[in-house]
């Protein structure tokens, strides 16, 4: 279970292979200086309702994996949640599809 800490006060937890590839589709917003809207579900524990925060550039944001080994990334997944990046609503959690065949490629954290 990872941690995904937005300007040292919001904190929420994710599975280390969602925020893997949460951090690759927040980081590549981020680089072409993009700004969004990121929601999710809360945990029961905490109210068991939604937050949104605001994702710019100059925001601090930290990821915190518990693991110790990088997990792969599931290109198809990566363009899923960048399609929910760039539209009205931004970015939140989707389910991870199934992986592109062999001959899309694996997503590496160059793109």
């Amino acid at each position: 279970m990872g941690k995904f800490v937005y300007e040292g006060i919001v904190k929420v937890d994710f599975e280390d292979r969602t925020l893997a590839h949460l951090q690759l589709v927040i980081g590549t917003k981020l680089r072409r200086g993009e700004a969004f809207h990121f929601s999710w579900r809360d945990d029961p524990s905490t109210g068991d309702g939604r937050t949104t925060v605001w994702i710019h550039p100059r925001c601090s944001l930290v990821y915190k994996f518990y693991g110790s080994r990088r997990p792969s990334l599931n290109r198809a997944w990566v363009d899923a949640l960048a399609y929910t990046a760039n539209s009205p609503a931004g970015l939140y959690v989707v389910p991870e599809p199934a992986e592109y065949p062999d001959s899309q490629g694996a997503a590496d954290e160059t793109d």
